[in-house]
């Protein structure tokens, strides 16, 4: 059965065509999620102040990496299943997969949100919070943990789509996410005055408006095969192979996570002024972010399909294509960001010294992003093989380990913002030459095994 509709086969055509055209959307859904993110920043900045800024971005920003970047990441392993089974033309096996995904995802999101209320003061507490942030990041992240099983569907929905070549519809539900996002802020926040509570309160909403657009996508496609209610349920062979690759993706974003809340230590040592500094550095730099992991989401479905479908000459071209567009992407978008970041700082607080802080860190890290490109594609290229576990490892001991030994050590010996931000550029070059040498020296696309087993 051939693809129809909206979803499409990345197994034919010119690569570095199929590759823009399905990343495309892909990136201008997560930069719209960035634009999105930087008004939250701007009425929270701007409508409510500097301490609840560090309460929203501070350790309650590395709070929601850890715990929900962890599900979400193992997604990504499901979607590099439904690809290649998708690939290779089994098309009355897609929907039966993408069910038992969505049934996993629903159960883990409601554990997750009842530890979320559970151990939210105490997390904070182990993050040295300032004082003054505590009360308002208790009250953001319990209403924020409410609506964790709607977003954890939901970016197991978007993935499911874009593993069988729909990256439009995901594109076009989060726009309406944002702009819902957008419009509750200011009603929440602005007119009602609910503070840090309707930042939170405009999120969920937001998130769960988002979910039942993509679940009323999956369950009224043109596809002869669509989501049914009796696909929600949980089959071992999918659920095996999803896990395998899921999980080393979800431990290494763990590992992210623990490594910058470390950091976050460090940076909450420097007093409230850095706290919210380091939030809007977030704000201003995300795109950069949400572009190169839009083209690791897009190299990943790509690179599935087609093993799934035996093309392994599409797979190595590839490789050499996802990194010139990676490296083009760094370059430009570090310039945008360099050139816009102090009429946006000025834009999104009022406060002069979280201005001038913020552009220190971005001075001292931006220029350097053009170091990712190797980590982003190459692993990138391995999940969508079905090597997820030595990448993992290869970011756990480049990045994360690194990350707390220099916090530990360089840092309490030498305890300042220049140091602190050094960091990020030191662990990025190690990984991706320790990325690289593995790359090159093993047989990885010979071991690609297809997960096709029903």
């Amino acid at each position: 059965m051939k693809a129809q509709g909206e979803y499409k086969d990345l197994t034919t055509g010119v690569v570095w065509k199929r590759l823009l055209v399905f990343f495309l959307p892909i990136a201008a859904g997560t930069c719209i999620q960035q634009l999105y993110n930087a008004v939250d920043g701007l009425i929270v900045g701007r409508f409510v102040g500097t301490v609840a800024l560090a309460a929203v971005g501070g350790s309650s920003s590395q709070i929601i990496n850890l715990l929900i970047g962890f599900f979400v990441a193992v997604t990504a392993g499901a979607s590099v299943v439904v690809a290649q089974i998708y690939g290779a033309g089994r098309r009355e096996d897609v929907w039966l997969a993408i069910g038992n995904a969505i049934a996993v995802f629903a159960i883990m999101g409601i554990l997750l949100m009842i530890l979320g209320l559970a151990a939210t003061p105490a997390m904070l507490r182990m993050l040295r919070t300032p004082e003054d942030t505590i009360a308002s990041a208790v009250l953001y992240l319990r209403i924020y943990f409410i609506g964790v099983p709607f977003i954890l569907i939901l970016n197991i929905e978007s993935n499911m789509l874009r593993s069988i070549g729909d990256s439009i519809n995901p594109f076009l539900y989060m726009v309406i996410g944002c702009v819902t996002n957008i419009i509750l802020d200011a009603v929440f926040v602005i007119l009602f005055r609910w503070g840090v509570a309707g930042v939170a309160a405009a999120t969920v909403v937001a998130q769960i408006v988002n979910m039942l657009l993509l679940t009323r996508r999956l369950m009224h496609t043109e596809e002869p095969n669509r989501l049914r209610l009796r696909d929600l349920k949980l089959r071992g062979v999918y659920l095996a192979n999803m896990f395998r690759l899921g999980i080393p993706s979800g431990l290494q974003n763990t590992m992210y996570g623990i490594s910058n809340m470390i950091v976050q230590i460090g940076v909450n040592s420097l007093g409230t002024v850095v706290v919210a500094s380091w939030a809007m550095t977030s704000k201003i730099d995300g795109i950069f972010w949400a572009v190169s992991n839009a083209l690791g989401a897009a190299i990943t479905s790509f690179v599935g399909q087609n093993l799934g479908a035996g093309k392994t000459d599409r797979v190595r071209l590839c490789v050499k294509q996802g990194l010139i567009l990676s490296f083009l992407n760094s370059i430009w978008l570090s310039t945008l960001i360099m050139l816009m970041a102090r009429p946006l700082l000025h834009l999104l607080t009022k406060d002069p010294a979280v201005v001038e802080t913020t552009w220190k860190m971005l001075l001292y890290i931006v220029p350097f992003y053009f170091t990712w490109t190797l980590i982003e594609v190459l692993s990138a290229v391995l999940r969508g093989a079905g090597d997820a576990i030595r990448p993992m490892i290869i970011i756990g001991l480049g990045i994360c380990l690194f990350r707390i030994l220099w916090i530990v050590t360089v840092f309490q010996a030498i305890h300042t913002l220049p140091v602190l931000c050094l960091t990020y550029v030191s662990s990025w070059t190690l990984t991706s030459i320790i990325m690289l040498i593995y790359f090159r020296r093993s047989n990885w696309i010979d071991r690609s095994g297809r997960l096709l087993d029903r």
